[in-house]
């Protein structure tokens, strides 16, 4: 029976399908999405891949005869990747790991596979040389690697029959945007080819319980290539985030089935390779020997991990007549917004005032506990009066100019007494906490000019 061609034309974001050419997509709403692909039907289809249907089959049982004493967590040698895939790799889990190019992800897998000493790793790269592996195996860690297999193929036929052949403990992907299926006569990294080898990939793992770590690449808007419904059938989605010109890099998880969201990881991209960040306060805060004005220190929370990280604002006299607002690892919009309660609540012009501000380190934070920080820290700089080094700040700042509650408040007081800080500045709101028990003198702010009396007297 001939094969019937055909050519569609499918959303590169969410996977919609449509029969001509359209400009929005209507299922996603995004523009520009749609490319043309070629469909081939064929009557009669044959097995998909040697190897995957030689499973045995399973039969219903009840949830309570599920036996999962058998699926230990597999140790990955790293103890930050550990804590933010809950405890380790989940035998037959597939984990998606994205990132922006240069960012460290081949660093990171590839640093994971030669630490991992009583386990055969099977890594596939479809990207680079075995010539290339093994030199920047090499800078990592010189002399290990030997349970370590690579191989560069980007078809999945050949890659399953590798899996076959050598039987290992994990398979590590680079990436799947570059694999390629027989059949599929789409284009590597289209919507039909990543969903079809994900999804073989995936079989696969869940029949074997083999542990699969896939690197994905991301758009423009940060968002992981491919259709969204790859993010829907793997079981965690890792992303590894940080700014190339910065050495520190946190991992996050989106999605994790067998773990919390919460968790993050922190490491330090060094030259020979990635290093684990176990107290990132320390590294965050800059030890200067003077006080400066334009620098307030905040107890922030990513996930459930407290550290102290340094915010650094600068307010000077506009040059141009409109006042310029830049911002720095923070929500732009959010700054407005804190720059206008400063305005109307506390009566401070800032009208006609550049304010640039920074979060130290090169780090993203979206707590909004670090809302005092940055109002304090404009203050600051703006009346040139320093705030003391010995003062730690938390707490959300409302539109009324009240100090909101924060989650959490027992960490980040204990991070910052940890730390050798003398007093910390925390919402009044937050009640029913013996404050007496900690090693820091505490004191509670309802307002914003509670606060400023604390910092500047």
């Amino acid at each position: 029976m001939a094969a019937k061609t055909k050519s569609v034309f499918v959303c590169q974001n969410c996977g919609s399908e449509s029969p001509k050419w359209i400009g929005k997509c209507y299922s996603c709403g995004e523009w520009n999405t749609f490319v043309e692909e070629v469909v081939v039907q064929t009557r009669n289809k044959g097995p998909v891949l040697t190897g995957a249907s030689n499973a045995p089959r399973q039969k219903p049982v009840p949830v309570t005869e599920v036996d999962v004493d058998q699926l230990p967590r597999m140790d990955t040698g790293i103890e930050e990747l550990n804590r933010v895939l809950g405890g380790g790799m989940v035998p037959g889990a597939l984990v998606l790991l994205g990132g922006e190019p240069g960012i460290g992800k081949s660093t990171l897998v590839l640093q994971m596979a030669l630490k991992l000493k009583n386990r055969k790793i099977l890594y596939v790269s479809g990207e680079e040389s075995p010539q290339q592996l093994k030199l920047r195996a090499n800078r990592l860690l010189p002399g290990a690697g030997e349970h370590c297999l690579i191989v560069s193929e980007t078809s999945l036929e050949r890659i399953v029959n590798h899996i076959a052949q050598v039987q290992p403990d994990l398979v590590i992907v680079d990436s799947v945007q570059t694999l390629e299926r027989e059949g599929v006569e789409s284009a590597p990294g289209s919507v039909a080819q990543i969903r079809e080898s994900t999804a073989v990939i995936l079989r696969l793992a869940k029949e074997q319980n083999l542990p699969v770590l896939l690197i994905g690449h991301i758009n423009k808007e940060g968002s992981l290539a491919g259709p969204k419904v790859l993010e829907h059938m793997v079981d965690v989605v890792l992303q590894f985030e940080g700014d190339r010109h910065y050495m520190y890099r946190i991992l996050r998880s989106v999605k994790n089935r067998f773990g919390s969201t919460s968790e993050i990881g922190i490491f330090e991209m060094l030259s020979e390779g990635l290093r684990e960040v176990s107290n990132p306060s320390e590294m965050l805060l800059a030890h200067q020997d003077e006080e400066m004005s334009g620098i307030a220190i905040s107890a922030a929370l990513e996930g459930v991990r407290p550290f102290l990280i340094e915010v650094q604002a600068l307010a000077s006299t506009a040059a141009y007549g409109t006042p310029q607002r830049s911002s720095t690892g923070f929500d732009l919009r959010r700054l407005n917004m804190l720059l206008a309660v400063l305005e109307k609540r506390a009566g401070f012009k800032l009208a006609a005032k550049d304010v640039f501000l920074n979060i130290a380190g090169g780090l993203k934070v979206t707590d909004p506990a670090i809302d005092l920080a940055v109002v304090s820290a404009v203050l600051s700089s703006n009346t040139d009066l320093p705030v003391s080094r010995e003062i730690c700040v938390t707490g959300e700042v409302g539109l009324s100019g009240e100090i909101r509650p924060v989650t959490r408040i027992e960490q980040r007081i204990a991070e910052a007494a940890k730390l050798g800080f003398k007093r910390i500045v925390v919402p009044r709101y937050n009640r029913g906490i013996d404050f007496k028990k900690f090693d820091i003198r505490v004191v509670q702010a309802g307002k914003l000019e509670e606060a400023f009396r604390q910092l500047f007297g």
